[in-house]
């Protein structure tokens, strides 16, 4: 956290030698006079040692702790110091980085290697950067906003995606038909690996099960459960019928998972099946992010004038934590 903060923030330490000064030079408490009959004796300088109190070192301490948050606090709110800077995640190669620096005039600039997504990174540091400042984001990908982010500094975003093929998944599925119609679901799940992904299929579910195909007569074990069912034979009440992709489903909820019925099921050609798969897509998988473009974000200037120029709330909490400590140490003290 500290490290975030205005570089040269350090440079205002040394006032906290006020208090130390304050406190730690003799002061005296009483007013001596000179009795009658001493008048005669030779003079002598009064000699005080005074040994601090723990209120009065406790004290030092709460009023030490606080000087030190309002320079941290002052070197938050106050001071931007952060240039023209490059926003990085860790997948961007060095050289990429390098090249792209080059490209955009900003070999100088300093570079910052993220983790997490640099846009949101840069909403929330915003404050830092000072008003002439350019920021360029290099990453492999970047989820698609529901707005477009504004800034109030120009902001290049530089998107590389991955040539490389993403990785296959392996979906589980649970195969429980009757033998004259379990080649034909069979034949469904292998249509489906055209997609890409790969499906392992066995005869009971467990904690990996994404779909339970049930096509026997009867209700299946209560034990088991699956995020998704697909069921033959009449739609319960209450379910609902819907048509997507021309395949008929009635969808209905249970206590052992989603359950679907259809009447087309199992697939009798090539068409249907890559239906019933593009179905499964839309409605229960969870679809992937959209990526976003690269971009050129023209920098905004309303965004600086409403931006909420606070340090970070840990730093104000100890700010005020403090500030009632050292309040409280000095009633004590005076009592």
């Amino acid at each position: 956290m500290i490290a975030s903060l205005q570089p040269w923030w350090w440079l205002a330490l040394p006032v906290l030698l006020v208090p130390l000064w304050l406190h730690m030079r003799r002061r005296e408490r009483h007013k001596a006079g000179l009795l009658a009959t001493a008048r005669f004796l030779p003079a002598t300088t009064p000699q005080q040692q005074r040994t601090p109190r723990w209120q009065e070192r406790l004290l030092l301490l709460f009023r030490l702790l606080l000087l030190l948050a309002l320079i941290a606090w002052l070197a938050v709110t106050v001071m931007p110091w952060r240039g023209d800077t490059v926003l990085a995640t860790s997948d961007i190669p060095p050289g990429l980085s390098a090249r792209e620096q080059a490209v955009a005039g900003l070999s100088s600039a300093n570079t910052v290697q993220l983790s997490t997504d640099p846009l949101q990174w840069l909403a929330t540091h915003q404050h830092e950067f000072r008003g002439n400042a350019r920021v360029l984001v290099l990453a492999r990908a970047l989820p698609m906003p529901a707005l477009l982010p504004q800034f109030s500094l120009p902001v290049t975003v530089r998107v590389f995606p991955d040539a490389r093929k993403p990785a296959a998944q392996t979906r589980h599925i649970v195969l429980a038909s009757t033998p004259e119609r379990e080649p034909q679901w069979r034949a469904l799940v292998a249509a489906f690996g055209a997609a890409g992904d790969r499906f392992d299929i066995s005869q009971v579910p467990d904690a990996d099960t994404e779909l339970v195909i049930w096509d026997r007569d009867g209700n299946p074990p209560a034990a088991w459960k699956s995020p998704l069912w697909w069921r033959t034979g009449a739609a319960p009440a209450g379910a609902i019928a819907i048509e997507v992709n021309g395949l008929r489903l009635a969808i209905a909820d249970s206590a052992q998972g989603r359950v679907w019925r259809s009447p087309d099921w199992p697939a009798a050609s090539g068409s249907t099946a890559a239906a019933i798969y593009e179905t499964w897509q839309q409605l229960h998988l969870q679809p992937g992010p959209y990526p976003m473009p690269s971009a050129a974000l023209v920098a905004n200037p309303a965004v600086r004038s409403s931006q909420q120029q606070r340090p970070s709330d840990w730093l104000a909490w100890a700010l005020l934590l403090f500030f009632i400590l050292e309040r409280i140490t000095a009633h004590v003290r005076r009592r």
